[in-house]
């Protein structure tokens, strides 16, 4: 089972931008669809995003259409998650995960999860 690590996540004021990155320990990686959450305070966790093992193709929520993309680079064993046009509403943990499946978008689906990082974002 792959372990992720997500960092990239910090203070920055609406309409900002951040880019967040996962980490995975080993080239397993590339076998797995992979995927973004957040969870604010006293809510639910949100899917984000996901992409598949290839990176070819990408499904977003409605959490991430428009403002987000998500990306993957499996020479380099890491899922990106650019964040742009920044809402103090998109203040949450996120988390990457990874699945076996294809685009999954239910947190279920994902057998991996990392630590998340702190995204906050000021207005």
């Amino acid at each position: 089972q792959v372990q992720l690590v997500e960092s990239g996540g910090g203070l920055v004021q609406a309409g900002g931008s951040l880019r967040l990155s996962c980490a995975a320990s080993d080239s397993s990686f590339r076998f797995y669809a992979m995927g973004w959450f957040r969870q604010a305070p006293g809510k639910e966790r949100e899917f984000v995003a996901t992409i598949n093992w290839s990176g070819g193709t990408t499904y977003y929520g409605d959490s991430g259409k428009g403002r987000f993309t998500i990306s993957r680079d499996n020479a380099k064993n890491t899922l990106y998650l650019q964040m742009n046009s920044l809402k103090p509403e998109d203040t949450a943990v996120y988390y990457c995960a990874a699945s076996p499946r294809d685009l999954p978008s239910m947190a279920y689906d994902y057998n991996s999860w990392g630590q998340g990082t702190q995204v906050t974002v000021s207005s």
